[in-house]
């Protein structure tokens, strides 16, 4: 009987195999994703789970369907969650609403951030444009130098080009509808 080979069970060795796979150095993948080599090292190396733009730069740097990366049984694949490296408790939480594909230019997640949290580490930051629509709670954003306060109701629409960084100002969590386009 012939053993099937292995897959990596670890988001981080998933990323690693398939940089080796395709031959690409880590400095080619900083370079491809606008990320520093150290980051991409503490994500292949599970130090760091990255947030939701370094998944989509990594999926379509690496051509992966970001399904590919998810960890657990099938069953576990419907919710991936990202939490920072400093803290358990600083969380930022999504789910995906759209099939994962590679070809796929339209992602919309249901985004999770916790009472008064903001996500720390990686700055966010990717091609194309997004939109943030809060469902329930509020959001303080900042887009390059701009900050934007917004409540249950409001939206905000920017290049997604630019670092952003969201927190949660309140002592509810907060939901949000995040659509994001990468051309």
């Amino acid at each position: 009987m012939v053993k099937k080979k292995e897959l990596p069970e670890t988001f981080g060795l998933k990323i690693k195999a398939q940089r080796e796979k395709i031959g690409m150095t880590i400095e080619k993948l900083a370079h491809e994703t606008g990320y520093a080599p150290e980051i991409l090292e503490k994500v292949e190396t599970d130090g760091l789970v990255p947030p939701v733009a370094l998944v989509i730069q990594l999926s379509r740097v690496m051509k992966l369907n970001m399904g590919e990366l998810e960890n657990g049984p099938p069953a576990a694949k419907t919710k991936l969650r990202v939490r920072s490296h400093k803290k358990r408790v600083d969380s930022y939480a999504y789910t995906p609403l759209t099939q994962p594909s590679a070809d796929q230019r339209l992602r919309v997640y249901q985004v999770t951030i916790e009472p008064r949290q903001e996500h720390r580490g990686v700055e966010y930051h990717h091609e194309g444009e997004e939109f943030i629509f809060v469902l329930k709670g509020g959001l303080v954003i900042k887009v390059g130098d701009n900050l934007t306060t917004l409540a249950k109701g409001d939206y905000i629409h920017f290049n997604s080009a630019l670092r952003h960084e969201l927190s949660n100002p309140t002592d509810d969590k907060t939901l949000l509808l995040v659509a994001v386009y990468v051309p």
